[in-house]
Parts: structure tokens; C-alpha cells; sequence
């Protein structure tokens, strides 16, 4: 008969650092090609992020009630928001070839094997600070705008800053013995 463990209360914070890899985990990370993260250096990969800025400039404007200064605020918030979701919220890949190896990381700690300056990150990096230097002059350099535009390309590089990596900011951030948890009370 096996003691019962008690659960531990979470963490507090709303920032949580997920430990390194082990040498088993960087092993396995570089023994198949990860093709969750390898087609953003592919060509015209760079290429759709510009496309998408335009279409969704173009959907905003199709709308009589939306000023040509907020279809640009939008155009920005609906980039940024959709990229932190698919760079820096969600979590491993959804291929089941490689054992779990990036289960704990997100897509941008998976962009070129983690290595922060490369050419693709870089270029990922000055979108959405290149999206709110135009957001800005299009409104006009409108006070209100600026501070939603500044906000917004804050919430987008701040996850992209070497420091902040592999550091999740949430509420629901799991802590690292809640798996052992969970293992213990599904029995």
C-alpha cells in the first residue's frame, strides 16, 4: 500500500520558468527534423505575414463603421494577438513522431533550435514593431491610438526577448509537479 501523497497549493505568480532540457530531451529534439517550426525559414514563409497584415487591413476597411484610424489599430491587434497565440502560447507539436521532445516548449523557443538573433527571428521581431510604426503614423500620431498601438507591440516583443525565454505568463501555468499529481490521483 503506497503512502497518499498531499496535493501541493500552486504557485502564486503569474510567470513561471520551465526548466532546461535534459540531455535526453536535446537529444531526441535533434535527431528528426522538427517540422513544426523548420517552415519558417522556407521560402515565402516571411512573405505571408505581410499578406496577412494587408488582407486584414483590406477586411477592416470593408466596414462603413470602422475609421480608416482604427482599421489600423485592428489591423495591429489582430496580428499581434493571433501571433502570440501561434509563436508563444501554445506548447509542443502536433506531429507524434519524436517522442515528446518539445512537448514543454513553445513554437519560437522551437525556431531554429532556440538560438536567439537568427535572420527569421529577427524578421519575426520587427513585424509587429514595424506594424506599429505604420498603425502609428496612419492615426495620425492620435495620443489614444499610439498608447493602444504602443501596448499592443509591447504584449508582441516582450515574448520574443531572449530573457523571456522559456518563461510562460499565465494564470493557469501548471507547476512542475502537478503532473505528479495528477499521475497520483487518477488511480
Amino acid at each position: 500500500m503506497s503512502k497518499p501523497r498531499t496535493r501541493q497549493k500552486r504557485s502564486s505568480s503569474l510567470i513561471q520558468h520551465i526548466k532546461e532540457e535534459t540531455i535526453e530531451e536535446k537529444s531526441d529534439q535533434q535527431s528528426l527534423p522538427n517540422l513544426n517550426a523548420d517552415w519558417v525559414n522556407s521560402r515565402g514563409a516571411w512573405l505571408i505575414h505581410l499578406v496577412i497584415i494587408a488582407l486584414l487591413k483590406v477586411i477592416y476597411g470593408l466596414f462603413p463603421w470602422v475609421s480608416s484610424n482604427m482599421s489600423w489599430t485592428l489591423t495591429n491587434l489582430t496580428y499581434v494577438v493571433g501571433s502570440y497565440i501561434m509563436f508563444h502560447h501554445v506548447t509542443g507539436i502536433p506531429f507524434d513522431f519524436n517522442s515528446g521532445a518539445y512537448d514543454n516548449l513553445n513554437m519560437w523557443e522551437q525556431i531554429d533550435d532556440g538560438d536567439q538573433y537568427t535572420p527569421t527571428k529577427k524578421f519575426l521581431l520587427g513585424v509587429p514593431v514595424g506594424l506599429f510604426l505604420i498603425s502609428t503614423h496612419y492615426t495620425d500620431y492620435d495620443l489614444t491610438q499610439f498608447v493602444i498601438n504602443c501596448a499592443i507591440c509591447l504584449f508582441a516583443v516582450i515574448p520574443k526577448l531572449p530573457s523571456s525565454d522559456r518563461v510562460r505568463f499565465s494564470i493557469n501555468a501548471p507547476n512542475d509537479d502537478d503532473d505528479d499529481d495528477q499521475d497520483d490521483h487518477s488511480s
